[in-house]
């Protein structure tokens, strides 16, 4: 990167706006506000200019306001102005277009970012997660982004790299005074050290805690035909997603809406009713049920409470996976169904719930709530959970090596291992080749 450049871009999202921010970093950046703006005076560093937005010809394109942030408390560690246009499309780039005549470049993808970490402002896993913080599509994917951003993440990596730094210490220890340090023993504490290390690492990656705050869990529903599925997902949502009728098999794909539980994107999907069919469309329908059903973190088995138990719901919930609550649908009616004969026959959670009355409902999103809840696990980002991965393997190779009975130097390589995979998180032995990749997907302006 050629940081003798002055870079800027438009901040802010296209579109209709109150305000537009074009953003300007490098040792040129006051010179190029300079030039662009009406305030002749000297600049103050954070303390903000109303003005006008100048062409060369001294024309006002539009009135701003102007701010100069001097190195290095500023976003990327450099000199940054920016100016603070109305919003629009048209007034945002024609400041931009200034900017860029008055001799600043145009900034690529994620360039004020990663210009913040090569200065030291942040580390790569903080660079990451402003992008993250930026896309977050749930409340607990920003609140994840957020603790990673103010160095949650580098946190828990410097803890570890300590803990591992304390057994490489307590190796070299063992073979600089062997007379003092009987060689057995010395083996039994760094065993012991990296078992503690191995059990935080193991607790740490947690694949399914981190896509369910990044993207979202899985709730499916399943029945049989007419037993309500339908009728209950749009009561779950609180709108009209699936069409609803007497006739049986009227669903016939999976249909899908979304709901926020305790800040978690929860993706509830109706699903074609189980049953033996010779309609080769309906037929197509229950695969793709089933298919859901593997995927789903939470499966919602749905019995007709006002119909005599049938073979087909005894089988439906003799294969229930563990995460499955039964939902006993149409309470508003006749019961012919007992719950707890469900319960304890086939020791399954029952919910008596009514789509039409909406009695049991919120029973039901607790209960969501309870088992899709991933906590605050601390690690989210795939790049991280690969890397935390390696760092686990390494370190049970380390235990494998010394219960084979290796001396405890041995297992140095294997700690060494444990450490490079650590430090790539936070970009201090990162590769060109991943840094490049953290900022790939970043948008312009960040």
């Amino acid at each position: 990167m050629e940081f003798e450049k002055t870079i800027a871009a438009i901040a802010t999202a296209r579109g209709q706006g109150g305000v537009a921010i074009v953003r300007i970093s490098g040792t040129g950046a006051l010179a190029v506000l300079k030039k662009s703006f009406s305030h002749r005076g000297k600049y103050e560093s954070h303390r903000m200019y109303h003005g006008y937005v100048l062409n060369e010809s001294g024309e006002k394109i539009d009135e701003a306001l102007g701010v100069y942030m001097a190195a290095p408390r500023s976003y990327t560690g450099e000199d940054v102005c920016e100016i603070q246009c109305h919003g629009g499309d048209v007034s945002a780039r024609r400041v931009l277009e200034q900017v860029l005549r008055a001799g600043a470049v145009p900034a690529g993808p994620g360039e004020f970012t990663r210009r913040a970490f090569l200065n030291g402002r942040m580390d790569l896993s903080q660079a990451e997660a402003v992008m993250q913080l930026v896309s977050a599509g749930s409340e607990a994917a920003a609140r994840a982004s957020l603790r990673q951003l103010t160095g949650g993440v580098s946190g828990r990596v410097r803890a570890l790299m300590d803990q591992l730094h304390s057994i490489r210490a307590l190796i070299e220890a063992g073979d600089d005074f062997p007379e003092e340090m009987e060689e057995t023993e010395t083996a039994g504490q760094v065993r012991s050290q990296v078992q503690a290390l191995a059990d935080q690492l193991r607790k740490l990656c947690d694949p399914r805690a981190a896509r369910i705050i990044t993207g979202g869990s899985r709730v499916v529903l399943c029945g049989r035909p007419n037993a309500g599925k339908s009728s209950l997902l749009n009561a779950l949502l609180g709108a009209e997603a699936a069409i609803v009728t007497d006739v049986p098999g009227t669903t016939r794909d999976v249909l899908t809406g979304h709901l926020e539980l305790g800040g978690v994107d929860c993706e509830i999907s109706d699903t074609a009713g189980l049953r033996d069919t010779a309609d080769p469309v309906e037929q197509i329908g229950v695969r793709r049920a089933e298919e859901a059903l593997t995927q789903a973190d939470v499966v919602l088995a749905v019995v007709d409470a006002s119909r005599e138990f049938t073979p087909e719901d005894a089988r439906l919930l003799q294969a229930a996976p563990r995460r499955t609550l039964c939902l006993l649908n149409k309470t508003d009616l006749t019961q012919k169904v007992d719950a707890d004969f469900i319960s304890g026959e086939y020791n399954i959670p029952v919910l008596q719930v009514s789509a039409v009355t909406g009695a049991g409902l919120d029973q039901v999103k607790q209960a969501l709530l309870q088992r899709i809840n991933p906590g605050e696990a601390p690690i989210v980002a795939q790049r991280h959970l690969e890397a935390m991965a390696r760092a686990l393997q390494a370190a049970e190779d380390a235990l494998s090596a010394l219960d084979a009975g290796f001396p405890a130097d041995v297992c140095g390589v294997d700690l060494a291992r444990c450490g490079d995979a650590l430090s790539e998180i936070t970009g201090e032995n990162a590769r060109e080749s991943v840094i490049d990749r953290v900022f790939r997907d970043f948008c312009v302006g960040k």
